[in-house]
């Protein structure tokens, strides 16, 4: 899908064909998109292709023709009914007068403009475009870390009494998540410290608050997935022997109860035996089931006792 938009005073259009000053962007294109957009501005379809691959690193690349700076961003994953958190790639190609914006899926990030809800933007200011780009995906992450933070509170306090895997695997998940994020942003503080270094993109007295904003973001994003990854990493490490001393303590349960059973499976065991019944205790009386019934049971319940006095079941 590609979509052209131009900036008439405050306001965002639509347009069907790109425009001086315009905005192109480029969601999942299909080969002959590409080739439309490659043609039109004398680009290698590599180029545009770069964002589409999913293990495309952060970098920067410049040509006579045209610059790229790609990054990747969080993005939302269904899988198994489940949520997971990953990264994307999404690439800037700034080249002639526009800018051209591709990714393989449609991002929060980039909806916003569409939407209006970006304050201050025009496509014509590039600048602006590109550090207002890079502040929404720094606060697209942290957005993102903090529900992984609000996930791993809830799965912990199910993690306090469960016995099963269920709960480790998911916090497992959010591990994974974490660990996508903090190489993401790692990589992506790399392409910006050369960014700002270099004269790649103009930097307006009027943009300084945004670029500083783009700084202190990313920078809070990277320390909050190092925090939140390391809590979590400890947390999967001291439930993991929870889960397994709550295994031991049920097995503990199982040892005394078959300990307990196992006084009257004996006696029951002497009296099923093919043995003459006149050398059996009560073999002859009236109510001797009833007897031994009772005598099991008394010194079942006298076991039961022992084993609680030694608090055994605690």
């Amino acid at each position: 899908m590609i979509e052209f938009f131009i900036s008439d005073g405050m306001q965002l259009s639509k347009t069907d064909l790109p425009a001086s000053g315009g905005w192109i962007n480029m969601v999942a294109p299909d080969e002959g998109e590409i080739q439309k957009i490659a043609r039109r501005y004398r680009l290698d379809t590599a180029v545009i292709k770069y964002a589409l691959d999913l293990d495309e690193r952060s970098r920067i690349e410049t040509d006579d023709d045209y610059t790229m700076i790609l990054v990747n961003i969080p993005a939302l994953e269904e899988d198994n009914h489940t949520e997971l958190y990953t990264t994307i790639p999404l690439s800037i190609i700034v080249v002639d007068d526009v800018i051209i914006t591709v990714c393989s899926e449609e991002t929060q990030i980039l909806r916003n403009f569409k939407e209006g809800m970006s304050r201050s933007f025009r496509s014509q200011m590039r600048s602006r475009f590109i550090l207002q780009i890079l502040y929404g995906m720094s606060v697209l992450f942290l957005n993102y870390l903090h529900v992984i933070d609000k996930k791993s509170e809830q799965v912990e306090d199910k993690l306090r009494k469960s016995t099963k895997n269920r709960e480790l695997i998911e916090m497992l998940r959010l591990e994974k998540s974490l660990l996508y994020f903090t190489t993401a942003l790692k990589s992506n503080e790399a392409v910006m410290k050369k960014l700002f270094r270099s004269e790649l993109i103009r930097k307006y007295p009027e943009d300084s608050d945004l670029l500083e904003d783009v700084i202190v973001e990313n920078e809070q994003a990277i320390e909050m997935a190092n925090i939140y990854s390391g809590v979590l990493s400890g947390l999967m490490d001291a439930y993991a022997s929870v889960i397994s001393n709550n295994l031991n303590i049920v097995m503990k349960v199982l040892a005394i109860v078959t300990l307990v059973m196992s006084v009257p499976t004996m006696i029951f065991s002497a009296y099923g035996m093919n043995v003459n019944l006149a050398g059996m205790p009560f073999a002859t009386h009236p109510n001797g089931f009833w007897i031994i019934i009772g005598f099991s049971l008394v010194i079942s319940i006298i076991v039961s006792l022992i084993f609680s006095k030694t608090k055994l079941f605690k």
